[in-house]
């Protein structure tokens, strides 16, 4: 079933709609959609870089907007949607855990979430769930969204395809060694 979602995701990168396809998939790839809207972002803009811009910032907004519903998931229906969607992917038993320190590191969390492979719809469910301030979470959302989308589209507009391969495989891993060494920084600051 993934794999079909997958290429369905792929085939709507070359639909005269794309805009309205990311923007869907953006939106509930933050609450519920396993494939993330890169994959149809890296075709869109090797297919046409002068609306790479564009194509990030529909992602931003859409992916931003659907945290929102993530967030509702889990402060307003936890229990009924949000708790069968985290137990699904293999995160049911540590939620209590995660309940008692979430928001002593909530915005790490969303940050970390919203740049990384990490599923994004786990934080914004958990956010909710936790009832980390609306605020922290949605400029942290816009941050980290804004961060892997514009990064993402700055890359492919500057070199094209041949960074595709680079983005699918390695990109991540860069974003996350970045995140560790900012969050170091930070604790050497604060210590030293």
């Amino acid at each position: 079933m993934l794999t079909r979602l997958y290429d369905w995701t792929l085939r709507m990168a070359d639909h005269p709609r794309a805009l309205w396809v990311l923007a869907l998939v953006s939106f509930v790839e933050s609450s519920v959609f396993p494939i993330p809207p890169d994959v149809i972002m890296i075709p869109m803009i090797l297919a046409a870089p002068r609306r790479a811009w564009l194509i990030a910032t529909v992602a931003l907004v859409s992916s931003v907007i659907g945290g929102l519903l993530g967030y509702a998931i889990g402060a307003l229906a936890f229990e009924q949607i949000g708790q069968p969607i985290l137990e699904s992917m293999g995160k049911g038993d540590a939620m209590t855990e995660f309940n008692t320190r979430f928001n002593d590191f909530g915005f790490w969390a969303v940050l970390a979430a919203g740049i990384t492979p990490f599923p994004y719809k786990v934080i914004t469910i958990m956010s909710g769930w936790t009832g980390m301030p609306l605020a922290t979470f949605v400029a942290t959302s816009i941050l980290a969204r804004g961060l892997r989308f514009f990064v993402l589209a700055a890359l492919l507009r500057t070199f094209g395809a041949p960074i595709r391969d680079f983005i699918e495989r390695r990109l991540a891993l860069v974003f996350t060694l970045f995140l560790v060494l900012l969050f170091g920084g930070f604790v050497l600051v604060r210590y030293l």
